[in-house]
């Protein structure tokens, strides 16, 4: 069984068709890359997985269990999590701060055990802090544990929002622009860094990238879409010389 299986999963937005008929599937381990150009509905199909939008047709499923129309807090429950493609973290929290808050969503204590602050509130809190310390050594973010999430520069800020996620305990992990902003020796310390969440942490991976060394160089399966179709799949070998594929980046004829 799949772990993510779009089946002619289709959005519109009045008279548009943002996405239209997507059919991919993701199995366990899998590092998988949505591309394509601006606009091609790339987010947008994340907006679908992740419950911010409900497909106007066709079935999304994960782990065999419809999640279509499923809101985002229980998308989140249900171990899928997501980074954003403008970031969004608490400014004013710390870094270590807002990895704790993602590791939130498997508390276990009650409102007023932790109102009260009571033992059992304070050992759970200590253990989402710890952690939340061993996620941020993965991101290679633990010597600003203490800085304020909005000093952080660009770069680190995607990473931290990388480990975030991974604090809610997913799945799949679905990435998008993890590489935005990032110079060339940033990015290829994220490229080993999502390997080795793959490789040692268990997350299956589903990223959206503009940056095709990246892609090519990570991902093992690929999926290209354009104005909200899917016009190739396949492995990077395939990918990287579909005619299909180079007319939609460059925009010339197949």
């Amino acid at each position: 069984m799949s772990l993510l299986k779009l089946d002619a999963a289709t959005i519109k937005f009045g008279g548009l068709v943002a996405v239209n008929a997507v059919s991919f599937e993701l199995n366990k381990g899998d590092l998988f890359g949505l591309i394509g150009p601006n606009g091609a509905g790339k987010t947008t199909t994340f907006n679908i997985v992740t419950g911010v939008y409900k497909p106007t047709s066709g079935t999304i499923t994960f782990k065999g269990r419809s999640i279509g129309g499923t809101p985002s807090n229980k998308i989140a429950s249900l171990g899928i999590a997501r980074t954003f493609q403008n970031i969004r973290l608490f400014k004013a929290l710390s870094v270590l701060e807002n990895v704790v808050v993602g590791g939130y969503l498997r508390h276990n204590t009650g409102l007023m055990s932790a109102l009260a602050y009571l033992p059992p509130s304070i050992n759970e809190t200590n253990r989402l802090k710890a952690e939340a310390m061993e996620l941020l050594k993965v991101v290679n973010l633990a010597h600003v544990a203490d800085v304020r999430s909005a000093d952080l520069s660009y770069g680190m800020q995607r990473r931290l929002e990388i480990a975030r996620a991974m604090a809610t305990q997913p799945e799949l992990l679905l990435l998008d622009e993890p590489a935005a902003g990032m110079n060339p020796l940033e990015k290829e310390e994220l490229l080993v860094m999502v390997k080795k969440i793959r490789d040692e942490h268990g997350m299956t991976v589903l990223l959206i990238e503009h940056d095709m060394r990246f892609v090519m160089n990570l991902c093992e399966k690929i999926v290209v879409l354009d104005h909200g179709e899917e016009i190739a799949s396949g492995p990077p070998s395939a990918i990287r010389n579909d005619p299909k594929v180079i007319a939609a980046y460059l925009g010339e004829a197949v």
